[in-house]
């Protein structure tokens, strides 16, 4: 960590917090501080510049317009793009991958340029995925499978320099290159599932926890996130 405080950056939730993706940041200040972290979430907007000095990036879904908003800010204060290059853990939900990329397609057929920390590009899919999404991970260190819920017409594209974060077991997922959903470049991580994803996968929160401490965090003994991991996957089926 940079500090004696875990700083956990929630970035434009004015703007890219349409779905309560906010509830991410939530889930990581309070699994940190029962284990015994001090933890503060730090709120960025858009009449903030973006530090690159925080331990962990949030960012959640928008609307079309919003992203564009975003897109341009982040164009312009760059320090969550050095913090990614310095290894600090970035977690991109919906919209936001698609502002990480190359470029995105609005529905309306403009073509955004994003800002690149991600090898893809989205263009819009012919119906809209909507539902929930199960899929099993392909990121080393998660062994659990992962659940949300998708809403999105983007159909993401990977490059060669970009994974994917899980195979769909069921769902859409990015709805290009096979049954793939998500993407992983560096320690930068985005997803297609709201619900917010870290309350339904405990154990995605605590490998972004890990990777911003440099620790090995003990696990959590939590019956009620056993439960509503059990009810979303059998929503699921």
């Amino acid at each position: 960590m940079t500090e004696s405080t875990l700083r956990i950056g929630l970035i434009l939730p004015d703007v890219m917090g349409t779905y309560g993706d906010g509830g991410n940041a939530l889930v990581l200040r309070q699994r940190a501080r029962m284990r015994g972290l001090d933890a503060e979430i730090v709120e960025i907007t858009l009449d903030d510049d973006v530090p690159d000095s925080l331990d962990v990036y949030t960012l959640g879904g928008a609307e079309d317009f919003a992203q564009r908003l975003a897109t341009r800010h982040l164009s312009q204060h760059t320090g969550m793009q050095r913090a990614a290059a310095a290894g600090r853990p970035v977690l991109a939900i919906c919209a936001a991958i698609q502002v990480l990329g190359h470029w995105y397609r609005t529905a309306a057929g403009e073509k955004v340029d994003g800002i690149g920390l991600f090898d893809c590009t989205t263009s819009p899919m012919a119906a809209r995925a909507i539902g929930e999404l199960v899929t099993t991970p392909l990121l080393d260190g998660l062994s659990q499978p992962l659940s949300g819920f998708e809403n999105h017409r983007g159909a993401t594209d990977l490059g060669s320099a970009a994974k994917p974060l899980g195979t769909v077991r069921h769902g859409t997922g990015n709805g290009v290159n096979g049954p793939v959903e998500g993407v992983v470049q560096g320690s930068v991580i985005g997803t297609y599932m709201h619900g917010p994803l870290l309350a339904r996968n405990p154990e995605l929160a605590d490998y972004l926890l890990a990777q911003a401490t440099g620790t090995t965090l003990a696990p959590l003994d939590l019956p009620e996130v056993d439960q509503l991991r059990r009810e979303r996957f059998a929503a699921a089926r």
